[in-house]
């Protein structure tokens, strides 16, 4: 079963607006779960434009599924992940000013540094999964690292899809394959959405899980939370 891990960053964007707690993230979380979410997702980063450091802290006390923590091992985020001890934390190699996650990371030149930093959290009994592109080189050089999962950074399928699902899906393939050959698990993520995400469910072997947040959170607007996590949960049947 492949399961769906809400992120909820937009959530707390939003709240941030206007400087004070609307919305609740707490119950927005809550609801989800409720809602047939098998997990919430946060990344904060250093600049806290939207999820907080704090909120890992909050949401690891409520969340009763998974919480899986994105973000850049930065020594800040490796102190806040490592006392809240979440479920999972997703290592993504994104600067401090980066809009959104735009790359994966190498495995093979950080190596040595990853190789510390999993190695920490592994001590801390917390999972860990490494953002990765669709690359069989990156993919056995995670393993090599020592990580629990990978999670395919999925743009390029995703931006490619529309024009030839074939082709777009292709590398994920390949890669995915690697990893279930030398027993890596995979999660997958970024724009994925209810266009994308059931062709990506069809042709990735073993995908454990996938992390949404801005698109589901874009079709909420109009189609209402609870009916778009049904929806979101369907494409992956």
């Amino acid at each position: 079963m492949t399961k769906l891990s809400v992120n909820i960053n937009k959530i707390a964007l939003i709240r941030n607006s206007r400087g004070a707690n609307q919305p609740d993230i707490l119950k927005i979380a809550t609801d989800c779960e409720r809602f047939g979410a098998q997990g919430i997702t946060i990344h904060p980063r250093p600049d806290e434009r939207h999820a907080r450091y704090q909120d890992v802290f909050d949401l690891k006390r409520i969340v009763k599924t998974e919480l899986n923590v994105e973000g850049n091992p930065l020594p800040k985020f490796i102190s806040v992940v490592c006392e809240a001890k979440p479920d999972q934390v997703t290592l993504v190699p994104d600067g401090p000013d980066a809009l959104t996650s735009n790359a994966g990371w190498d495995t093979v030149k950080h190596q040595s540094f990853l190789k510390e930093v999993i190695s920490e959290f592994q001590k801390q009994k917390i999972r860990v999964s490494v953002f990765v592109d669709a690359d069989p080189k990156m993919v056995e050089g995670a393993k090599e690292c020592g990580t629990d999962r990978i999670e395919f950074y999925t743009e390029s399928y995703a931006k490619n899809y529309s024009k030839d699902k074939i082709i777009a899906i292709s590398p994920f393939i390949r890669a995915a394959k690697v990893a279930n050959e030398i027993g890596l698990g995979i999660n997958a993520g970024h724009d994925l959405n209810l266009e994308n995400l059931h062709y990506l469910y069809q042709n990735i072997s073993g995908l454990l899980e996938v992390s949404i947040g801005h698109a589901l959170v874009c079709d909420a607007l109009y189609l209402g939370l609870e009916n778009t996590i049904q929806m979101y949960l369907r494409e992956l049947q």
